[in-house]
């Protein structure tokens, strides 16, 4: 039974309050208001190191997801308002969907999604060596326990460090549906990576949450009624919000970038269009590329024609996903369904439209040569952080705790690094080991190092493009 009461609730960790409006309305104040929001103003959207401020930053396309979110939720409501009783959780159902989008991209790190492959191989080649040559474990239950941390730590993922900076990092105390509603994918970094022929395989295909956020996750879902590796029903339209946003943004950003030319667009888009067979699109861009060239200036042709086509292809993509929402309402509630709404209908004109801008921009934009120079750089920085925070990572358990109490350690750079680090993020890591089982000592070893990892993977993810570069030059001299 669809129970919107259920999913939407009261429910958050500490002081919950006793009116849902009024619990929603502290959940939007604690993410405008939050640090990691605001540093997305200087986080890569697709091009790194960025000066110009009308292309796109996450926290500009995060604007533009929430938006598309709110469009969604509304052009839901309007069906499902009278038969499902929402209409006392109407604000919330929008709220809720809204915060999420302008959330779904906190927890990536600078220089766009390359930087988690780069995160990732550093710490698979170098992060996993030091973790062997610093712990021997001969029992065979923290042999297992080793493994699957081995695998938590090479699993970086800006969607599950999003969970990690809203509950252990920035402390937001978002309720349990805020919390559910950026929850992306369902399996844990821990983990094994799901089979395809798993009836869940798209939620589970990348890592939602880690290790150190385990228990949270499972209080939350067990307290809105979420089973195993099933999705909270909001998050679909978060998900298909952002996919919508996105499919003109990266265009519009070539050609304030000088990548592309209004002309390059349109003949790329109508080539695509011939290739495919797809009438949909091409006469939508025909239509407007026709009246941008005839009303406008030539300066000005390119806004005509974006502006026209982003509005009309949103208001059809927005009508066709929350279409399949309701259509498949029930599965979507239960968080079993397990395709993206934008996805869902292979055969729909709007699947082969989508798929037309994504070669474009695959082809055009993500593969020119400026910016694979600019992730090039990117990598470049990301892992001369990580090797400089090396020796942090080195020391053994006594040294470590005694160097974040201010005590004296033989290792001098340790010293000067640990400085470095953020004071909120050296608290989430005290109170983290503060509360391990120590009579198992193999087992609490590799549980602190994991957490002094994540201690520094917090601290470098967490960055912003330019904050990063500079760190990197600075910190370049150290070697």
């Amino acid at each position: 039974m669809i129970d919107y009461s259920k999913k939407i609730t009261l429910h958050r960790e500490l002081y919950p309050l006793r009116d849902i409006d009024m619990s929603i309305e502290s959940d939007r104040g604690r993410i405008i208001s939050a640090p990691s929001l605001r540093r997305l103003q200087k986080k890569t959207q697709v091009f790194p190191l960025e000066l110009n401020a009308a292309v796109r930053s996450r926290l500009t396309h995060s604007l533009e997801v929430a938006q598309t979110a709110r469009f969604i939720t509304k052009t839901i409501l309007k069906e499902i308002d009278d038969k499902y009783e929402l209409k006392e959780l109407r604000d919330a159902f929008i709220s809720t969907s809204e915060m999420a989008s302008l959330l779904h991209d906190i927890g990536n790190p600078p220089f766009g999604h390359f930087a988690e492959v780069a995160i990732n191989d550093w710490m698979s080649k170098v992060g996993l060596k030091i973790l062997d040559d610093l712990l021997e474990v001969k029992s065979p239950l923290n042999i297992e326990f080793k493994n699957m941390i081995k695998n938590d730590i090479c699993n970086f993922d800006g969607n599950a460090q999003a969970i990690r900076i809203v509950t252990k990092l920035q402390r937001l105390n978002l309720s349990y549906t805020q919390i559910a509603s950026i929850l992306k994918y369902t399996r844990g970094a821990f983990e094994p990576k799901a089979n395809k022929s798993d009836d869940l395989y798209y939620l589970k295909k990348k890592p939602g949450y880690y290790y150190s956020e385990k228990d949270i996750v499972e209080k939350v879902c067990d307290t809105l009624d979420m089973k195993k590796a099933c999705r909270f029903p909001l998050t679909y339209i978060m998900e298909a919000a952002d996919d919508i946003s996105y499919l003109n943004a990266d265009i519009e950003d070539a050609v304030d970038k000088g990548i592309l030319k209004f002309d390059d667009v349109y003949t790329l888009i109508k080539q695509e269009c011939e290739k495919m067979n797809e009438t949909y699109l091409f006469e939508l861009i025909q239509k407007f590329y026709d009246k941008a060239k005839k009303k406008e200036d030539e300066p000005y042709q390119f806004n005509l024609f974006l502006t026209l086509t982003r509005a009309s292809l949103t208001n059809d993509l927005v009508k066709h996903v929350s279409k399949v929402y309701i259509q498949n309402h029930e599965e979507i509630f239960n968080g079993t369904f397990n395709y993206a709404l934008l996805e869902f209908d292979k055969e729909s004109k709007y699947t082969k439209a989508i798929e037309v801008l994504q070669n474009i921009s695959i082809k055009h934009i993500y593969n020119h040569k400026s910016i694979q120079t600019l992730k090039l750089k990117g990598y470049k920085i990301l892992n001369s952080l990580l090797d400089t925070y090396t020796p942090l990572l080195k020391l053994d358990y006594e040294d470590f705790s005694k160097l974040i109490n201010d005590e004296q350690i033989d290792c001098f750079i340790s010293k000067l690094l640990i400085g470095r680090l953020s004071s909120k993020h050296i608290v989430a890591y005290k109170n983290s080991v503060e509360i391990l089982q120590k009579d198992d000592v193999e087992k609490f070893k590799i549980e602190e190092w994991y957490y002094r990892t994540r201690l520094l993977l917090d601290y470098i993810t967490g960055m912003t493009d330019d904050f990063a570069f500079e760190e990197y030059k600075v910190l370049s001299a150290l070697k």
